[in-house]
């Protein structure tokens, strides 16, 4: 018996069949005689709904209770939001608020999850299937297979057959996102139009570029080139926290930079919007309304840091790269009698996200 070298393990004689076979080439794999066979499918184990009439309909009674308890869970979210309503400085109505909302959200979502388990697990068909692979793009043959595989689902599940679930299952998912849509149309005044919101902002004729988040008034002098200032109109400063004040910081905030006057390319209808190489456009980048807040001065792009959207300032802040589909909107300014830089109007387009040009 030979030994290894390294380890003294004794090595087992090498089979003589297989030297002798002169037929297999060097380094091939050969096939092991001790493979293990395909055991196939264990036996099949009937549930209880199987074999009790009784308990397969207990078990469909179940289903459709708890879609029915998911549309209620979302019914009481809603309700919960208007008989909750959270009121200004009071931390105990944006407790109950949240709490009521939640236990709904939660019992919807649960009691659909646990709906559609107990469906799978007690009352669609338990069989054993093997899903074979076969090439994509398949042939006519294997497309009517795949239409057969769809019937079979059909009525393995039970779902056109059994119209009591199917019907509680289609009102749940049509309830569910309900309670949502309500929720986020609360995030405006219920009196007003929410584009309509945003399509204006504090900015308006002879507001003052004022330092955020001081409120200092900024003079045309105090810009110098290659320079670039968070701004926020002057009146923002008189604005409380409760009347409004994030939300109309959101839509007004401003970038302010000064270039080389010969290194603006301005169109015909825009050149009196800068002054001596100073220009203004919103923060707010347009494509999910992220802070574009990053200013590279020697190249003079803006960079959007969420997802690298790139604008050009000196080309009235055009993309150049990233998936924005629009320019920063810009806003018009000028000097008045004291120095101080000011708008000359409102933005003359929606700013943020793409979606306002489309309402």
């Amino acid at each position: 018996m030979a030994q290894d070298d390294n380890s003294g393990a004794e090595l087992a004689a090498v089979d003589p069949s297989h030297a002798a076979n002169e037929l297999v080439p060097s380094g091939t794999a050969v096939i092991d005689p001790d493979a293990f066979e395909n055991p196939g499918f264990p036996p099949h184990r009937p549930r209880v709904t199987d074999e009790n009439p009784k308990r397969e309909k207990r078990a469909q009674r179940t289903v459709y209770t708890l879609f029915y308890l998911s549309i209620l869970g979302s019914v009481w979210a809603i309700a919960a939001y208007m008989l909750f309503p959270i009121e200004s400085n009071d931390v105990g109505a944006v407790r109950l608020n949240n709490l009521f909302i939640g236990i709904g959200s939660a019992l919807a979502l649960l009691a659909l999850g646990f709906g559609i388990v107990h469906w799978g697990k007690a009352v669609m068909k338990d069989v054993e299937v093997v899903d074979e692979r076969h090439p994509v793009g398949g042939n006519v043959d294997n497309r009517e297979a795949a239409i057969k595989v769809f019937k079979d689902a059909d009525e393995e599940s039970g779902f056109t057959r059994r119209s009591v679930i199917r019907n509680s299952l289609i009102g749940a998912l049509v309830v569910f996102p309900l309670p949502a849509l309500v929720l986020f149309r609360g995030f405006a005044p219920q009196d007003q139009l929410p584009a309509e919101l945003l399509s204006h902002t504090m900015w308006k004729k002879g507001s003052r570029l004022a330092l955020d988040p001081s409120g200092v008034p900024i003079k045309a002098s105090d810009v110098t080139i290659g320079s670039a200032f968070h701004v926020i109109p002057e009146e923002l400063k008189d604005v409380s926290h409760s009347h409004g004040y994030l939300e109309e910081k959101a839509k007004a905030a401003v970038l302010l930079m000064r270039l080389n006057p010969e290194d603006l390319t301005e169109q015909a209808d825009r050149k009196d919007w800068s002054y001596n190489g100073i220009v203004a456009y919103s923060k707010i980048c347009t494509h999910v309304g992220c802070p574009v807040a990053l200013y590279e001065q020697h190249t003079h792009h803006l960079l959007c840091p969420c997802h690298q959207s790139q604008f050009d300032v000196t080309n009235h802040c055009e993309v150049i790269f990233g998936p924005a589909k629009r320019p920063l909107p810009q806003l018009p300014i000028t000097v008045d009698d004291e120095g101080y830089l000011v708008a000359q109007s409102d933005f003359t387009e929606p700013v943020g996200p793409s979606f306002w040009e489309r309402h």
